[in-house]
């Protein structure tokens, strides 16, 4: 008998989940033709599992909420329910593949399955063929799946497909068996955190630099709990989405760098800011007040790059701050510079340091009281912005399924409570490329923002190339 418990935060991204509310993640990969036969794939696909035990692993509930939910293996796990076949219809372009993600996007995962699926797609134009991922956050966030990118493909078009082992699934724990170990745990838990308290007053140095991080970071967090911008931006959404996307290149977001500073970050956030502005322009709403964004931070330990390090748990680490995009501002470098001016604030603020350790607390919370805290908080905290934007760094080296390269890979955003539009960016070879979420109903016009994200790094570019003439 064997299990792993999920961390609070992947149990938080369970329970905010509803019929509205999708908690998936994904990527859309185009690759390089002809299209490998099913067959092929899933023999390629089978040969990775052991590198990533969670895709045959299913999430079962304790008693009574007693613990956190646990991951068990699957019994009854078949690798071609989870990898599904199908084909576009002529002529085949990437608009109807970007209406293809919407539709599968919007199903839910099934709870009682390993919670992912990877559609291959087929009857692309120009002998072109994708695969759509779907995973729920609960198993991973960006970092992680960059980790799974590296698992999965491969970095060379000569690699070969090694036969796959035969697999056993563990012995299904017994209720009773959740229960008890859970309540074990909760027993401990108390003396692991005194240990701990403990031990950290032996560093107090450390300890009080800490805490005064986490103290700027609280001051700085509290300023988000006022409303945002009202606008068509939040509201009530449909489980139905739209999806679509927009791209620029590595060379031209540094170029903009190094013509007026800022980090990677803050030219995609500026170039996030101008689209919105385009879009709210186009709906004759005012842009005299920002759109406040959520931004996902990863938490991770990091390398002397600065790139945040893989520990092979798949599991989710990551925070965030609240960035007010400065739609207001017409001039592409003037917006780009207010960007900028308030990121350096909000990362000396130590914002995503506290918002963290808010979340963390979760390790200390009945599960019963946290599955509660996490519904509630999927509906009023998401009054205090108006969207997400998330940029995950990606390898920049090409990689290969089958002998086949992928040309582009897109990234999805899932969309929850309020807010209407998400914006997902995902850096692959030498391209950075904006995946677009929308709901259906209330988001008609996402390509308005998406023309919108190329005309601002368009724009952006041009000015840094006339400043260096």
């Amino acid at each position: 008998m064997s299990f792993d418990r999920l961390s609070s935060a992947d149990s938080t991204f369970l329970h905010i989940e509803d019929g509205v509310s999708h908690m998936h993640v994904g990527s859309i990969g185009i690759f390089e033709g002809p299209a490998p036969g099913y067959g092929a794939l899933l023999d390629m696909i089978a040969s990775k599992l052991d590198g990533v035990p969670r895709y045959r692993q299913t999430v079962r509930s304790v008693p009574f909420n007693l613990g956190r939910p646990v991951w068990v293996d699957d019994p009854h796990f078949h690798l071609e329910y989870h990898v599904r076949q199908t084909a576009l219809g002529s002529p085949g372009g990437e608009a109807e593949l970007r209406r293809l993600v919407g539709r599968l996007m919007s199903q839910q995962l099934d709870r009682t399955k390993p919670l992912w699926e990877l559609w291959f797609v087929e009857g692309l134009e120009d002998d072109h063929w994708a695969l759509v991922s779907k995973t729920h956050h609960a198993m991973v966030d960006g970092v992680a799946a960059t980790e799974l990118l590296s698992i999965l493909f491969d970095t060379s078009p000569d690699a070969v497909v090694v036969e796959a082992e035969p697999w056993h699934p563990s012995a299904q724990p017994s209720p009773l068996e959740l229960a008890t170990t859970a309540m074990a745990e909760t027993m401990r838990s108390p003396y692991e955190q005194f240990r701990a308290l403990r031990s950290s007053t032996r560093i107090s140095r450390q300890a009080w630099s800490q805490a005064a991080d986490l103290t700027r970071g609280f001051v700085a967090l509290a300023g988000t709990l006022r409303p945002p911008a009202v606008s068509s931006l939040n509201g009530p959404i449909g489980p139905h989405r739209r999806y679509s996307w927009a791209s620029t290149s590595v060379d031209d977001v540094r170029k903009v760098r190094k013509a007026f500073g800022g980090s990677f970050n803050d030219v995609v956030l500026a170039a996030t800011a101008g689209a919105f502005r385009q879009l709210l322009l186009s709906r004759g709403e005012s842009v005299e007040r920002p759109v406040r964004s959520l931004v996902p931070v990863s938490v991770r330990t990091r390398d002397t790059s600065g790139r945040a390090i893989g520990d092979g748990t798949l599991a989710n680490k990551v925070s965030g701050m609240f960035a007010d995009l400065p739609v207001g501002i017409e001039d592409p470098v003037e917006r780009l510079a207010a960007v900028t001016s308030q990121m350096n604030y909000l990362k000396s603020s130590h914002e995503a340091v506290a918002a963290e350790a808010l979340t963390s607390l979760g390790g200390f919370t009945p599960p019963a009281v946290l599955a509660l805290g996490a519904r509630v908080a999927s509906k009023a905290p998401q009054r205090s912005y108006n969207t997400v934007t998330t940029n995950v760094p990606g390898p920049q080296q090409p990689l290969f399924v089958l002998g086949r390269q992928m040309l582009k890979v897109f990234p999805y955003v899932p969309l929850g409570g309020q807010v209407r539009l998400g914006v997902a960016i995902f850096s692959y070879n030498g391209q950075v490329n904006f995946g677009v979420t929308g709901d259906y109903d209330t988001t008609p016009d996402i390509d308005v923002f998406c023309h919108g994200l190329e005309d601002t790094m368009t724009a952006m570019v041009k000015v840094a190339t006339a400043s260096k003439a």
